[in-house]
C-alpha cells in the first residue's frame, strides 16, 4: 500500500485529491496537512468525506512526511520549490500540483511568478506530468510537475497536428474558457457568486501565467518555437475547461484519423466522431480529456475543442495518473470514476 501525504489539503484541488485517494485500491492518505486547520478533523471541513477520510489535519512538522512514500503538494505557487528538497533527499516522491517546477527556464519563471525561485537546481531532473508526452520519463521520475488545467487541454488538443507537422506554428490561437474553481478556494471578490454568476468574461489577454508553460510544451512537440495567442475567460461554471483551438493547415491530411490514431492507446484522451462538440459536462469528475477536431468548409483552418474538469484531468486526477505511473500501477487505479450528469 503507498502511503501518500498531502500538503495543502483544504483548497479545491487538496479535497479532489482526497477524494480521488479515497477510492483507490493501493493508495493510503497518512497525513493531510494544514497550518490553520491543524487538529480538525478532514471530514468536519468537507461533510462530503465523512466515512471515507478518517484523519485530522496537522502541521507540515507533525505530519512525518518523510514517512511517506509520495507526497502531493496541493499548495499555492512557491511553496514546493522551499520543501521538496528535504522529501527527496528522505527517498520521497513528491507531485507538485501548483507551478514551481514546470518552467526549466529559472528566469522565465520569475519572470512570470515574482518571486525568486529556491531550488533552481531541482529543475533539471524534475518531469512535467503530462502523461501523454511524457510517460516513460514519469515513470522514472522522483520528482513531477503537474500540468496546469489551461495548459492540459490546450497541448492535448494540438498535440497530434504538431508531432504531425502538419500546421503553421508561428500563429497558434487558444481560446479558453474556465469556471471559477480554476481560481481556488481563497476568498476573492472575482469569485464571488454575485460578481461571477451570469458573468462571462476575458481576463490576461496581455500575458496569463499559464502562457510560457503552454509554450514550453508546444515547441517540446513540435521541435522548434511556437508562436501562440493565449485567451483565458471566466465563465459561471464551477467545473470545467473548454479550449478552442485554431491554426492552419499547411499539409492536407485526414484529421480526424490523426487524431484517432495518435490517441488509440490513451486510457483518458477520447477523440468524438468527426462533427461532434463536446461539453464541459461531458467530464465533470472525470479524469477525461474530450476532443473534437474540425475543418470549417474544408477551409485551411483546423478547429479542435478540447474540454477537461478543471480540477481532475487539469488538476488532482491527472496528479494521481502520475502516481500510477511512478510505482507501476495500472494507470486508471482509483481513476475510475463516471462523470456527473446532470
Amino acid at each position: 500500500m503507498i502511503k501518500v501525504g498531502i500538503v495543502g489539503g483544504t483548497g479545491y484541488t487538496g479535497v479532489e485529491l482526497l477524494r480521488l485517494l479515497a477510492s483507490h485500491p493501493q493508495a493510503r492518505v497518512t497525513a493531510v496537512t494544514s497550518r490553520k486547520e491543524a487538529g480538525m478533523q478532514v471530514a468536519e471541513m468537507f461533510p462530503s468525506l465523512r466515512g471515507h477520510i478518517d484523519l485530522a489535519f496537522s502541521t507540515p512538522e507533525q505530519a512525518k512526511l518523510s514517512a511517506c512514500d509520495i507526497v502531493f503538494f496541493a499548495t499555492p505557487n512557491g511553496i514546493a520549490m522551499h520543501e521538496a528538497r528535504e522529501l527527496l533527499q528522505a527517498g520521497v516522491r513528491v507531485i507538485d500540483l501548483a507551478a514551481d517546477f514546470r518552467i526549466r527556464d529559472v528566469a522565465e519563471w520569475e519572470k512570470w511568478y515574482a518571486m525568486q525561485h529556491a531550488a533552481p537546481e531541482l529543475l533539471e531532473d524534475a518531469v512535467y506530468g503530462l502523461p501523454e508526452l511524457n510517460r516513460a520519463r514519469i515513470r522514472d521520475a522522483k520528482l513531477v510537475a503537474n500540468p496546469g488545467c489551461y495548459p492540459t487541454a490546450v497541448q492535448l488538443g494540438l498535440l497530434p497536428l504538431l508531432e504531425a507537422g502538419v500546421i503553421d506554428c508561428s500563429h497558434i490561437i487558444a481560446d479558453c474558457k474556465s469556471g471559477v474553481s480554476g481560481a481556488g478556494r481563497k476568498a476573492e471578490l472575482g469569485s464571488l457568486l454575485a460578481e461571477a454568476g451570469d458573468n462571462f468574461k476575458a481576463y490576461g489577454v496581455a500575458g496569463h501565467r499559464h502562457l510560457p508553460e503552454i509554450r514550453q510544451g508546444l515547441r517540446s512537440m513540435a521541435g522548434e518555437a511556437v508562436g501562440l495567442t493565449f485567451v483565458p475567460h471566466l465563465t459561471p461554471l464551477i467545473r470545467g475547461i473548454h479550449a478552442t483551438l485554431y491554426a492552419r493547415l499547411t499539409k492536407d491530411c485526414d484529421l480526424q484519423g490523426l487524431f484517432e490514431t495518435r490517441y488509440a492507446q490513451e486510457q483518458f484522451v477520447d477523440v468524438l466522431p468527426a462533427g461532434s462538440h463536446p461539453e464541459t459536462r461531458s467530464v465533470r469528475g472525470a479524469n477525461t480529456c474530450r476532443l473534437a477536431v474540425h475543418r470549417p468548409q474544408g477551409s485551411d483552418t483546423v478547429v479542435v475543442l478540447s474540454v477537461i474538469d478543471n480540477l481532475v484531468k487539469g488538476a488532482a486526477g491527472q496528479a494521481i495518473q502520475n502516481m500510477n505511473l511512478m510505482f507501476g500501477l495500472d494507470e486508471k487505479s482509483g481513476l475510475n470514476q463516471v462523470p456527473l450528469l446532470p
